[in-house]
């Protein structure tokens, strides 16, 4: 009789440990996105904000709008299927957050696992703002994972795959189409990556530094916008708006007050006649029906020339307080951190584009939601920021004690990579507190990268000491002798 092997062959337990780990992942992503939909999914429609109307007419109108990315319209016609379910855009943004917060503990050699992402994206979402953000039709969530992707491409480059790079490219892009903020929040980082490859080169510093990649990418952005502005609307320039905010945040801070006190009237300049009516925020300014802004033109474009001059004539004139007063703003900006701002208001234009402008089964679906309905409010939000403001003042706080501990430990990867996200926090604070305005909204979008950062570092703390209580070795020696590499 034959001999018969009663061994399984090995092939099958090949397929069942790919059918295992395929299982782990697909209930990883069913968790991660739970969490990171759940506003949404509780709201019964993705979350709005007085721009989300703005972003969808960009496609619509196919026209350039004031502070309003046509890009970002595109990706929500996109990823809505031509306009079909706004489940669609928030689930996309979900999605690539859960990749690059993998990507992130992949990239840095820690635990990247099913169970590990899980536990970080639920966390994420519980103690931070960014579930509101990925659960809202806004280019708000898009700085932090461009930022994410900046930092991928130029420290983890030769860690990612070809399909990585071409994906991680594309978030890097949308996010600086979407807005002007994230562009110049980039050219800012890509600048500091340019510096800290020369200081590399002259110091001998052991960094796994590529600043080529997220400076080419950067280059491309700010070369492709007006490409494509010139070749659908015949105006090769980037979004515009840029001056009325800045004005606005001079109004605010009662610097245009005081220029135009001081120097009326002058020829072509409308506001000289209509100062006694300037309001005392930049908000107010913006978009109250009654200020002065509507009366020079508003958004039409009409105000630009009069805005830019009186922009320059007020640095020009005051130079000191235009500085004094935007590095309070920033500082200010930097701890305001709250949730749900502006969340629990009426979106007038908001609500006209979704009702009116779409098909029926999307005003349908958008008026039912408890957003319209007005049962989000201010109260929910206080509740979670008893929780989301300590955590999110308390992580921007570690990031310094992650920069110290990485410089001691010779963790130079997490060190550069806390530093990193610092800068990234104080540009962000400085380009939309100092030239904008500060609003909770602004700093709260971003700041959950800290406690991100600041988990990854706990991680890596607590396996080198693990290891060392049983190697005998302390940490520091441990890391001279293995793990000096910057990685």
């Amino acid at each position: 009789m034959p001999h018969v092997s009663s061994s399984v062959p090995t092939h099958s337990f090949f397929i069942g440990d790919i059918a295992v780990k395929g299982l782990a992942w697909c209930l990883c992503l069913t968790a991660s996105l739970a969490v990171f939909l759940a506003p949404a999914l509780w709201n019964g429609f993705a979350i709005v904000f007085f721009d989300s109307g703005g972003y969808v007419g960009r496609v619509l109108e196919m026209t350039l709008g004031f502070g309003r990315s046509f890009f970002y319209g595109v990706f929500l016609w996109a990823a809505s299927l031509s306009w079909w379910s706004f489940f669609g855009p928030v689930a996309v943004q979900s999605l690539l957050t859960v990749w690059l917060i993998h990507l992130m503990l992949r990239c840095h050699n820690l635990p990247a696992g099913p169970l590990t992402t899980t536990l970080i994206c639920a966390g994420l979402g519980f103690f931070t703002s960014v579930s509101w953000y990925t659960s809202q039709l806004m280019p708000d969530l898009l700085l932090p994972l461009m930022v994410l992707g900046l930092w991928l491409f130029g420290f983890c480059w030769e860690k990612l795959g070809g399909a990585e790079r071409i994906g991680l490219a594309f978030v890097i892009l949308l996010g600086l189409m979407s807005h002007m903020t994230s562009m110049g929040l980039a050219i800012g980082l890509a600048g500091i990556l340019v510096t800290a490859g020369i200081c590399k080169r002259i110091w001998l510093w052991r960094l796994p530094l590529t600043p080529l990649p997220p400076v080419a990418i950067v280059i491309t952005s700010l070369v492709l916008m007006p490409l494509i502005h010139f070749f659908l609307f015949g105006k090769a320039g980037y979004t515009p708006g840029g001056p009325a905010f800045i004005f606005g945040r001079l109004v605010q801070d009662n610097i245009a007050q005081r220029w135009l006190a001081e120097h009326c009237p002058v020829q072509g300049i409308k506001l000289c006649d209509l100062q006694e009516r300037l309001p005392n925020t930049g908000d107010d300014f913006l978009w109250n029906g009654s200020s002065p802004f509507m009366d020079i033109g508003a958004w039409s474009g009409e105000a630009d020339a009069e805005l830019s001059f009186l922009v320059k004539a007020c640095i020009k004139s005051y130079p000191g307080a235009t500085l004094w007063t935007a590095l309070v703003a920033t500082a200010e900006q930097m701890t305001m951190v709250a949730s749900g701002d502006g969340l629990d208001k009426y979106h007038g234009a908001a609500r006209g584009t979704f009702s009116n402008a779409l098909t029926p089964a999307v005003s349908l679906a958008f008026n039912a939601a408890r957003q319209q309905q007005e049962l989000i409010t201010q109260s929910l939000f206080e509740a979670m920021n008893r929780l989301h403001i300590p955590i999110a003042l308390l992580s921007t706080f570690g990031l310094l004690i992650c920069i110290g501990w990485g410089v001691y430990a010779r963790q130079q990867g997490l060190a550069c990579l806390a530093g990193f996200i610092l800068f990234a926090l104080i540009g962000n604070a400085f380009i939309c507190g100092a030239l904008s305005g500060p609003h909770d909204r602004y700093q709260s979008r971003i700041v959950w990268l800290a406690l991100l950062v600041v988990v990854m570092a706990i991680i890596e703390w607590w396996r080198i000491w693990d290891q060392s209580w049983v190697s005998g070795i302390t940490p520091r020696m441990r890391s001279g002798i293995g793990h000096g590499d910057g990685r």
